[in-house]
């Protein structure tokens, strides 16, 4: 590794998430273990935690840090299958839940990911090895528009038509396979000013369509208010701006017990408030934590609780 991993906002998170110390607890991004090994130290010995990761690397990691500790139970599944974990554990509800949305420093600097764009491997992107299509098969098969809009949505990178031209003209010469491709490829139509940050909004935008994450989230969303106790909280740290959109919208309808049209007498849209919002602003790091720790500085943490 390059880089030690250091958990985000890990004290805010978990100030924010354990309530009760005897109760069963769901982390949904496991990577390293450090929000879970956090939660565990909180907890008394009655209380345990339910944590997963569609990373297999990162679970094979933490099935060996936590060995032996029979509180902590892990799964190899996506999050958004919370609701099939908690059935699987024969759980109704859980007393708190948490999702670090964030790609930890195991899959940055895991070198066969090509997570990122500073060391030079197989452009897969992939969390999930379970997942047919690669980025490479994504940038070398998909239509150059197609291309384009992904790079400009999931990146935010107002050059992308000129990237998916570049990538569609290398494509017809030779298939691109490995990130330094990609690399050159964007490095040849982007201004040397900008270059570092073009080339994280890219692979960034790559990874986030090749693994769904946002359809992902969506649902992880929707299914842990249905297996969350009452009084207890959802606490979710977003990186990009759309996922913490999708985060703040979902928070704000949960948190709405009519949504009728405002010339509406009567409600008749049988809506049920369901959260509160805990957080009406996001909480950020410090700017002790983003020295110490650079990816750090564009996470946001929201908070909500079960009604």
């Amino acid at each position: 590794m390059t880089q030690a991993h250091i958990p985000v906002l890990l004290k805010e998170s978990v100030d924010y998430l354990v309530r009760k110390k005897d109760g069963i607890y769901f982390e949904g991004t496991l990577g390293f273990g450090g929000h879970t090994l956090e939660i565990f130290n909180r907890l008394s010995k009655k209380g345990g935690i339910v944590s997963t990761d569609v990373d297999l690397s990162a679970f094979n990691y933490c099935k060996e840090k936590f060995k032996g500790e029979d509180r902590i139970k892990l799964y190899n599944f996506n999050f958004s299958l919370i609701d099939v974990i908690a059935k699987i554990e024969s759980l109704e509800f859980f007393d708190g839940i948490l999702a670090d949305l964030g790609v930890s420093s195991f899959q940055l600097d895991n070198t066969a990911a090509g997570f990122s764009y500073s060391m030079n491997t197989m452009l897969d992107l992939r969390l999930d090895k379970s997942l047919r299509k690669t980025a490479a098969d994504f940038i070398n098969y998909e239509p150059e528009e197609k291309i384009a809009d992904v790079i400009f949505e999931f990146g935010e990178e107002k050059n992308s038509r000129k990237i998916a031209r570049r990538i569609s003209e290398t494509r017809k010469v030779k298939r691109i396979e490995t990130t330094d491709e990609l690399k050159k490829i964007i490095s040849s139509v982007t201004n040397p000013k900008y270059l570092t940050k073009t080339l994280s909004r890219v692979f960034q935008a790559l990874r986030i369509y090749v693994n769904d994450e946002l359809g992902a989230l969506t649902l992880f969303l929707q299914n842990s208010v249905s297996v969350l106790r009452k009084g207890s909280r959802l606490v979710v740290i977003s990186y990009h701006s759309l996922e913490d959109r999708i985060v703040k919208d979902f928070f704000k309808y949960e948190s709405l017990s009519c949504v009728c049209p405002p010339h509406v007498p009567i409600c008749t849209c049988g809506k049920v408030k369901r959260l509160n919002i805990i957080s009406k602003k996001p909480i950020t790091p410090s700017v002790l934590e983003i020295t110490n720790n650079k990816r750090a500085r564009s996470a946001k943490l929201r908070i909500a609780e079960r009604v």
